[in-house]
């Protein structure tokens, strides 16, 4: 005998399939799906590993600082101040022999 009550049925979350995602923890490719939880947030999760992540735990990660090395001094990434001209050392265009 089950423990539910007669009559209920709990509902199937549908589950998508998210092509070309890649797991951030196994790196599998086409392993990955999507679903809403109980609290109606969206999770991801890969089917090969079962790593999972809801979308609020996303935007943490996403809004994490930058860490401090030595291209990043700031903790922020350098940015170029637009296209320079590259020169090449030993490369003489103008002569010929």
């Amino acid at each position: 005998m089950s423990d539910t009550p007669s009559g209920f049925t709990p509902k199937k979350k549908p589950r998508r399939f998210i092509a070309g995602a890649v797991c951030p923890k196994c790196s599998e490719m086409d392993r990955t799906v999507m679903y809403k939880n109980d609290d109606d947030e969206e999770v991801r999760e890969c089917i090969s590993c079962g790593f999972s992540q809801t979308t609020s735990e996303q935007a943490v990660e996403d809004n994490a600082q930058e860490l401090v090395t030595r291209v990043t001094p700031d903790g922020k990434p350098l940015l170029d101040e637009g296209e320079q001209p590259l020169k090449i050392m030993g490369l003489d265009l103008g002569k010929k022999n």
